[in-house]
């Protein structure tokens, strides 16, 4: 075999883990494929709360560096993408039986002040019964604090990286799972379900909840990761939320309740954290469901019943086994397990709001002489003029400009597309969006399938966009069509 046919890296795995390292190595010079065998971001990187957040609850547990980190991250993040994601306020309701509500202030005080702040105000102190939102809560919420943090379309994160990554170089392959992998004298040899062929000078197994399944019986090594596989259950109601504020509710055992303004007409409550023995994505359960609105029903001033849900999800977050501690405690972090002599290397765990810094953590172990470079770069969509003080003004200016140019269009529209495929929305637009199949335009269709590996109405619907909450089922339907199927997946 050639050498200049051997890739540099391999990447089993198409989550935000997979997808950042992979833009991260080609940009670095690198040989890069990465495999996936269903649609990008299609398990857990798809199925999360959809925040970019420091993790202020994981301050109870002394993770300081974690929370900074993510902190750090959480404006990166909100630079490189403002189209499809922005800060976000958050209520912390007070009650007796949180902590002393000075101590609560304090840390928020060391929330705000553990990373550089600029595309975020600080938090406040709020009065319910003079606020906005307060109607919302029951009568017995008086005081809560005002905190910010920052919310991601997390599917749209993954594609976005991984077009990036291609148009860089890599090889992006979707929906042709690896079935074997050999080791050889230059590294290894894998080969996908299609029968395609990749030799590899470095194999990283990002399978995410798969992946000790992946480094076991895949890779044949011995030392794979010991997993502990928690199922994270949601669900998506008529719109509680009054404000533009986010919700953070703590329950009496411990957990952590968030309720986010989701998709204009809706609210989205989550997570659970239930234990589960297998890495696929489950339904959501029955006990998990009564749980989530039990939990929130405790602060509401008019409850939900299950007649109120629209949509449920779930899926498996992969975390780092840590044997005597629950699961509220068990770290976020991400864990790099090299496996020893096998030019090979598994990653778990991990957070979405840190997943630049895993894969420049990554890249720093196995080609340690490249440099970093993805800080200040911005993804496919995210190259805002930048004249103001945050990148969110930056997008409202220029969505107001975009707006004023295309009056042809309902500003509603306009601001839909913006908000999926930011500048690149332009281009659409100005080429014509062809034929109303009932909410969503061809030529987007056609965008998500020639641009972002889009297959199915499912990877429209519920990933590249969340139209699914929208459309009716005719529109369904023609979607479903348009990909040669009989019919879409409602809910």
């Amino acid at each position: 075999m050639s050498a200049d046919t051997i890739l540099d890296l391999l990447v089993i795995g198409g989550g935000v883990n997979g997808a950042g390292v992979a833009r991260d190595a080609v940009g670095r010079g690198l040989k890069v494929a990465l495999i996936e065998g269903g649609d990008l971001g299609g398990a857990t990187s798809s199925a999360s709360t959809k925040l970019i957040h420091g993790g202020l609850r994981y301050l109870e547990f002394y993770e300081f560096a974690l929370v900074r980190k993510a902190l750090a991250e959480r404006e990166v993040i909100l630079k490189a993408a403002p189209h499809i994601s922005w800060p976000m306020p958050f209520l912390l309701p007070h009650e007796p039986h949180l902590r002393p509500a000075w101590l609560i202030r304090a840390g928020l005080f060391l929330y705000d002040n553990l990373a550089q702040r600029h595309e975020v105000p600080g938090s406040s102190t709020v009065q319910l019964r003079k606020d906005a939102a307060g109607p919302a809560f029951d009568r017995h919420l008086t005081k809560a604090f005002r905190y910010w943090d920052g919310w991601i379309d997390d599917a749209r994160l993954v594609v976005l990286n991984a077009r990036d990554a291609r148009a860089r170089g890599a090889t992006i392959v979707t929906r042709d799972p690896v079935t074997t992998t050999r080791r050889t004298d230059f590294g290894w040899e894998v080969t996908t379900a299609s029968g395609r062929t990749f030799a590899t000078r470095q194999l990283l197994n990002c399978a995410g909840p798969w992946a000790e399944k992946v480094a076991r019986e895949l890779m044949g090594v011995n030392d794979a990761p010991r997993l502990s596989l928690v199922q994270g259950g949601h669900i998506v109601t008529r719109k509680v939320n009054r404000t533009a504020d986010a919700w953070m509710l703590q329950q009496p055992d411990g957990r952590i309740i968030f309720v986010i303004p989701y998709e204009g007409d809706y609210s989205l409550i989550g997570t659970t954290e239930t234990p589960v023995d297998e890495p696929g994505a489950k339904a959501l359960t029955q006990a998990e469901e009564s749980y989530l609105l039990e939990a929130v029903n405790r602060s509401l001033a008019k409850p939900l019943t299950t007649d109120d849900i629209v949509h449920r999800f779930a899926g498996v977050r992969p975390l780092v086994l840590e044997e005597g501690k629950a699961l509220r405690e068990t770290t976020r972090d991400w864990k790099l397990v090299p496996h020893d002599g096998a030019a090979a290397m598994t990653v778990i765990g991990g957070k979405i709001t840190t997943y630049r810094l895993l894969a420049e953590a990554v890249l720093k172990q196995l080609f340690p002489a490249t440099k970093p470079w993805t800080k200040g770069a911005v993804l496919p969509g995210g190259d805002i003029p930048r004249t103001r003080a945050t990148a969110q003004a930056d997008f409202e200016s220029w969505l107001i400009d975009l707006k004023a140019r295309h009056q042809l269009y309902d500003p509603a529209i306009v601001q839909r597309m913006a908000r999926l495929y930011g500048t690149e929305t332009e281009t659409l637009l100005d080429r014509g969006l062809g034929a109303n199949l009932g909410g969503l335009f061809e030529a987007e269709l056609q965008h998500m399938r020639e641009q972002e590996w889009a297959t199915t109405a499912e990877d429209v619907l519920w990933r590249r966009t969340k139209m699914g909450l929208h459309l009716d089922a005719k529109a369904k339907t023609r979607v479903a069509t348009f990909f040669g199927e009989r019919a879409a997946v409602s809910a």
